[in-house]
């Protein structure tokens, strides 16, 4: 079952939907299900909606980034060409001209990535949620500010008892992320050793721990949440 079809309130399904809609991360054809839903079904848009105004003040500390000058003046001077004079369309050299000068665009096209390199890491992403849980977080590891940003979705903590973020790598044991703390978002300062594992593709859990997180430095509760990192 998709997280399309998965549209049952008590699950989370339509809110996760929407909010991974919103991230950027479904697969081509559930978001072209979410856009339909989008046109067709009000509650659903203002889902989409209320995602966009929870999620947009991660994206206000990643300032727009504009390909250098230099690579759109040679663009200009290679695709707009001064007007044919009589006689241009029968010119042998002026093919030649034209096929050089879309071989010479498609190279600076090609060429734009490594010209302006991306200023920070990419990030990762990862959605949390397990079989028998109503828990749903929305997980996105920032490696450039070396920390986790959590987005709660569904599900709350018993009480007197704390959720607790862990890093699974492997078969090793989980390393302990810290206790999340309560709100709608979060963000958890990583250490650098953790930041290295993350890199290399890990899962990110979350446990149900006593109040201030496990006492003997491994999951003593239930996982009620986990995810694979995935590149956004």
């Amino acid at each position: 079952m998709t997280l399309a079809e998965d549209d049952g309130p008590e699950s989370g399904g339509d809110d996760l939907f929407a909010a991974e809609y919103v991230l950027g991360v479904l697969a081509a054809d559930e978001r072209e299900i979410a856009s339909r839903r989008i046109d067709a079904d009000a509650v659903f848009a203002r889902l989409v909606d209320a995602w966009e105004a929870r999620l947009s003040p991660m994206a206000d500390a990643y300032p727009e980034t504009e390909p250098p000058i230099r690579v759109k003046e040679a663009l200009d001077r290679r695709l707009f060409v001064a007007e044919p004079r009589a006689g241009l369309w029968s010119s042998l050299a002026f093919w030649r001209g034209l096929a050089a000068a879309s071989v010479a665009a498609l190279a600076i096209y090609i060429a734009v990535p490594y010209l302006n390199p991306p200023a920070e890491p990419p990030r990762l992403i990862a959605s949390l949620a397990a079989d028998g849980s109503d828990v749903r977080y929305l997980a996105v590891y920032d490696a450039a500010r070396r920390e986790v940003g959590l987005s709660h979705v569904f599900g709350e903590r018993a009480a007197g008892k704390d959720f607790e973020l862990w890093m699974i790598e492997g078969k090793n044991a989980p390393v302990s992320m810290g206790v999340i703390p309560a709100g709608q978002t979060a963000r958890m300062t990583i250490s650098p050793a953790v930041q290295e594992k993350l890199a290399q593709g890990a899962v990110l859990a979350v446990s149900l721990e006593p109040t201030g997180g496990s006492p003997t430095g491994q999951p003593t509760g239930p996982v009620v949440a986990a995810g694979d990192l995935k590149s956004i």
